[in-house]
This record gives structure tokens, sequence and C-alpha cells, in this order.
């Protein structure tokens, strides 16, 4: 099996690149609210910052393969990331405000990322028997 490249991977490294195209470049352009600047930066939490947690774990000895993320590490840093996030961190800085729909981009970017670290595995669609193709 394939090792997991951590923050070589290259949903890490897109949805790195992105979250700064968005945060230094779009986001200032934009005012007003709406998707790219109050949830654009939300999809990207998990792509791109779980790899370099789990990175560190694994030089720390707490995690113990090098293998993609798993659905259950990937839940677990989204539940804990979201009570940091959206609970704590409203309730312990001024400028913080917890919004559900942050909830939202979070998880679907979550699954989208979960796809695809875990698109090997996944079981692939029936083949279609030779002798049949040549029927059609």
């Amino acid at each position: 099996m394939k090792s997991f490249g951590y923050v070589r991977d290259p949903l890490c490294l897109l949805t790195m690149a992105l979250y700064a195209l968005n945060r230094w470049a779009l986001k200032p352009q934009l005012t007003g609210g709406g998707f790219m600047h109050d949830h654009f930066n939300d999809l990207l939490l998990i792509p791109a910052a779980l790899p370099l947690i789990l990175w560190v774990q694994r030089k720390l000895g707490w995690r113990d393969h090098d293998q993609a993320p798993r659905w259950s590490e990937i839940g677990l840093h989204l539940a804990i990331w979201g009570v940091i996030c959206e609970i704590a961190g409203p309730s312990i800085a001024a400028h913080a405000t917890g919004d559900w729909r942050d909830l939202v981009a979070y998880t679907v970017g979550a699954a989208v990322a979960g796809l695809w670290w875990q698109r090997r595995s996944l079981p692939r669609r029936a083949r279609v028997p030779s002798e049949l193709k040549a029927d059609s």
C-alpha cells in the first residue's frame, strides 16, 4: 500500500494554495459577506490542516501508520475542530462568532477529502463481462 504523503498530499497542497489565494487575494476584495468571504475557507479546513496534524501525531508516535486518513480520524478531528472553532472559540475570543453554516462547510470539506483519501478502498463498479460487451 502506498504511503500517505501528509503535507505533500496533492489534495492538501491544493487546498492550502486555495486557502492562501482566498485569504490574501480574493477575500480582501469581497465586501458584504457571501460564500467566498464567509465559508469557502471553512470547506478547506480538514483537507488543508488534517495532513499536517496527522504528520505531527506520527512524529510523536501517536499515530502508528502512514496510510491515508481513516474515516474515524477525519470524524474525530472534525468534531474537535467544530467544538473549538464554533463553541469554545466564540466563548473565549470577543471577535469570534459561532455559525452552524461553518460546521456544514467543515463537514462537506471533510466528506470530500475523505472520499478522495479513501478512493482506493471504495468498492469498484461491477465490471461488464467481455462477452456482454461484444453483444452490444
